[in-house]
């Protein structure tokens, strides 16, 4: 889709977003999308059940503008049962349209104009779009691949990306398009800056659940004099396979959450009667289903990078989230990731996601030759996408 000459200038050069495009070839040539991060089978029989109950009882109304009590309660029972964060229900948990719209939220909410956000890169996209719509100014600092797979930040880039204007640091964790967990050590230094300098941190949780090997999911919000200066979100979709239900929220100290709530009522006001009583089902599932959930993604995981290896590409191992990503240019000798994901699909039948769109314009060379793969499919779609790609990808 061209740009509108009606679009105002904050969302000049953004477009239509890659995962529109991607999904669209992906119906288009019949291939298999390994793109968009979404699963191809249902989330647990007790959440789908629930909904369905729900709205055969007459839940289809709007629920509640800070959401439904139930869902409010499962989300702070969630946070202490896993993490040891105190939340009251009432004033510092509110449901969202998903976790984008709890970002969008607390962007809109608490940026003013020419306000800084200190963002580490590659990114999810929503990022940029929502800090332009705030009429503040992304500042990035890079994520850099290493050896052993973990995407790691200079220390020094960091503290020199923090100005006077800097308002608040967009944190990922478990990233999402690297798959890195980030250590203990590596977010006391993002909590010392944030204290030091007065900062928010709005850290985007979506995939605590979904950690693999040795890696341990840490909210930052558990960090010392981190929980009254930190929003945290995170959303059912990921953690029970039900991503088009949009079921998020974000956690905070009231006068945070009040921020976020305030920019909210005016984007979808409320969202999802009858997906808000399944999501709290799922949030009070046992300990079994969040181990089992975990492993069975683990399994796809080494199941797509022994495929993507055999296939000829270099691949970094995620520590969690749903995706590998893998540099082409051992099997594309030009490295141009958005070529090579617009042809894949007509020559292999297979969608990826070209890494380049992670990144600002002025890093957009640091991903140029990487590409994403979803794994949250099942095992027979894997193993044929992988069949795909082993017939010769360049």
């Amino acid at each position: 889709m061209s740009e509108s000459p009606h679009t105002a200038d904050v969302l000049k050069g953004f477009g239509t977003t890659i995962f529109s495009e991607m999904s669209a070839l992906a119906a288009a040539t019949g291939a298999i999308n390994l793109g968009q991060g979404f699963p191809n089978y249902d989330g647990p029989r007790e959440v789908l059940d629930r909904a369905v109950a729900e709205i055969r009882s007459g839940n289809n109304q709007y629920p509640p503008g800070i959401g439904m009590s139930d869902l409010r309660e499962a989300i702070a029972q969630h946070q202490m049962r896993f993490w040891n964060l105190t939340y009251d229900s009432e004033t510092e948990v509110l449901v969202t349209a998903g976790a984008t719209e709890a970002l969008a939220g607390a962007l809109l909410g608490l940026l003013n104009d020419g306000d800084e956000v200190v963002v580490f890169e590659p990114m999810y996209d929503s990022y940029m779009a929502c800090i332009a719509m705030a009429r503040a100014r992304a500042v990035p600092v890079l994520l850099r691949p290493q050896n052993d797979g973990r995407y790691v930040f200079d220390v020094g880039k960091l503290r020199n990306a923090i100005s006077p204007r800097t308002r608040a640091i967009l944190l990922n964790t478990p990233h999402n398009p690297t798959g890195t967990v980030f250590t203990r050590a590596e977010l006391e230094t993002i909590a010392s800056l944030a204290r030091e300098h007065d900062l928010v941190v709005i850290s985007d949780e979506v995939y605590e659940h979904l950690v693999f090997d040795d890696a341990h999911h840490i909210p930052i919000a558990t960090l010392d004099g981190m929980r009254e200066r930190t929003i945290t979100i995170s959303s059912g979709g990921k953690t029970f396979n039900t991503t088009g239900w949009k079921i998020g929220w974000a956690c905070a100290p009231s006068p945070l959450l009040t921020a976020v709530r305030t920019a909210k009522q005016f984007l979808t006001y409320v969202n999802g009667a009858p997906f808000q009583p399944a999501i709290a089902v799922g949030l009070s599932l046992p300990d079994s289903y969040f181990t089992e959930i975990s492993d069975d993604l683990r399994h796809k995981r080494d199941v797509l990078l022994t495929g993507l290896e055999k296939a000829g590409f270099t691949t970094y191992k995620p520590e969690g989230t749903y995706f590998v990503t893998a540099d082409i240019r051992p099997v594309d000798p030009d490295g141009d990731g958005l070529a090579f994901c617009r042809r894949l699909p007509h020559t292999h039948g297979v969608v990826a996601i070209p890494n380049g769109v992670f990144y600002s314009p002025e890093h957009a060379h640091e991903g140029h030759y990487l590409v994403r793969f979803a794994f949250c499919k099942t095992f027979d779609l894997l193993e044929r996408a992988v069949e795909r790609l082993c017939v010769g990808v360049a």
